[in-house]
């Protein structure tokens, strides 16, 4: 499926036709689609016979081959944690839970150098259908130096027929040298035009979920299906009532809260909670500079109430010292003194909003 908003750039990649570069990298934010754009090109790379809007036919054998997940000529590298998940996800009818663990050991959440060694193993195999073979790589960050290397070299000397589709949320990370191999599709957030059928069949919940994640819908989609509704009106409740007296005792709660089925399923832990505290303290900051509430446009009259009494120095201050947080909060030494130090820090700065 093409989103609306990606139909331009899917408009222009069905033009390039056999002038298509043998590596292209799709960057953008996450929740915007990218990753299935990547796919249906690949469906279209390896189909006998597209369509005139530029798809897969779904009917040929290659199309087959594809639907059932076997197609020899479709390589998909992406971490251990997202292939374990997935296959707990079709075992279970999709309501697979959020553990990441393989045979006792944790997945690996990286893209590892075995997986491109294999890679190559497997492309230096003539292709089984036609001469056109797919790699479809995401998140391309998750690979470290080493595998961005070994993978360098096969996009230095590409097979014949072989295109590189390469998905990445944060390009910033990756290497120089792989970014000079790529042709680059950047993704932005979609305007208001785009998303307005989007937003005409989307509820309540999904649509505050939409401006809280910066606009991207399919992210927003994704939260509202693993009940971020739910943890988005806990969130704000907290936060919005908080007295000074009852920070440890909040601090307790939300130890417990993110280590609940209830969060663990939604992938709600805390580099997701610091990431809200800093779009809720960012909203602090621009309403006390004269701006406009971006991510909590709903809850914009207890912003003003804390904002009003809060000086621009502690919104400022607040906001840099939960990105330092943030910066550890996938391997904190202890949960439980980082959500202290989190909401102490909190509740200081918006101390002077207490009447």
């Amino acid at each position: 499926m093409i989103h609306p908003w990606l139909q331009p750039t899917w408009a222009r990649l069905t033009e390039l036709g056999e002038r298509l570069p043998h590596a292209l990298l799709f960057v953008g934010p996450a929740g915007l689609g990218k990753r299935e754009l990547a796919e249906a090109l690949a469906a279209r790379l390896l189909c006998d016979a597209p369509r005139a809007d530029g798809h897969a036919c779904g009917q040929c054998e290659p199309c087959a081959w594809r639907l059932a997940g076997n197609h020899p000529d479709l390589y998909h590298v992406v971490p251990a944690a997202e292939a374990a998940a997935a296959e707990r996800a079709e075992g279970e009818g999709g309501e697979g839970g959020a553990g990441r663990e393989t045979g006792g050991k944790a997945a690996s959440e990286q893209i590892v150098i075995e997986q491109i060694r294999e890679l190559q193993a497997a492309l230096s195999v003539t292709g089984h259908h036609s001469a056109r073979r797919v790699v479809v790589l995401d998140p391309a960050e998750a690979m470290n130096v080493f595998t961005a290397n070994a993978l360098l070299k096969l996009l230095e000397e590409p097979p014949a027929g072989c295109v590189f589709l390469l998905v990445s949320s944060a390009p910033r990370r990756l290497l120089p040298t792989i970014r000079s191999r790529c042709q680059q599709w950047p993704f932005g957030r979609p305007d208001e035009g785009a998303l307005a059928h989007w937003k005409a069949h989307s509820d309540a919940d999904v649509q505050a979920l939409l401006a809280l994640g910066g606009g991207m819908p399919l992210a927003a989609e994704r939260l509202a299906l693993a009940g971020g509704g739910a943890l988005l009106a806990r969130f704000v409740r907290d936060l919005g009532g908080l007295q000074p007296a009852e920070v440890l005792k909040l601090a307790a709660q939300w130890e417990s809260w993110l280590k609940s089925k209830e969060a663990l399923a939604a992938g709600f832990g805390l580099p997701e909670l610091c990431d809200w505290m800093q779009r809720w303290v960012s909203d602090l900051a621009a309403l006390r500079l004269g701006g406009q509430v971006r991510f909590f446009p709903a809850q914009e009259g207890v912003l003003s109430a804390l904002a009003s009494r809060m000086s621009v120095a502690a919104a400022s201050g607040c906001y840099n010292e939960l990105a330092q947080i943030r910066k550890v909060s996938r391997h904190p030494l202890n949960l439980r003194l980082v959500l202290e130090d989190m909401l102490m820090r909190y509740a200081r700065a918006t101390a002077g909003a207490r009447g």
